[in-house]
């Protein structure tokens, strides 16, 4: 459940951002980056709160932190190129 509901934020980020692009239209070449930036930064607090705060040994997350970051960038990367 915790896995769902942070996929979900990262596509709610990608959201905001993505309409942030389209009011800014400076912003819009360089709005996935920043998204994809910022996702792996939140990534890795998540990684990291799981190792230290849950107790989780790294080789135990590693797979959860690679479905959290991969898959919402794969579904905002589908929707850049196929509507933005």
């Amino acid at each position: 459940m915790h896995t769902l509901m942070i996929i979900c934020a990262g596509l709610v980020l990608f959201a905001i951002l993505a309409v942030a692009a389209r009011l800014v239209p400076a912003f819009r070449p360089h709005y996935f980056i920043v998204f994809a930036a910022l996702w792996l930064l939140a990534s890795c607090l998540n990684l990291w709160v799981g190792v230290v705060h849950a107790g989780y040994s790294f080789m135990y997350e590693l797979p959860f932190f690679l479905i959290v970051f991969l898959v919402p960038v794969i579904i905002a990367h589908l929707i850049k190129k196929k509507y933005l």
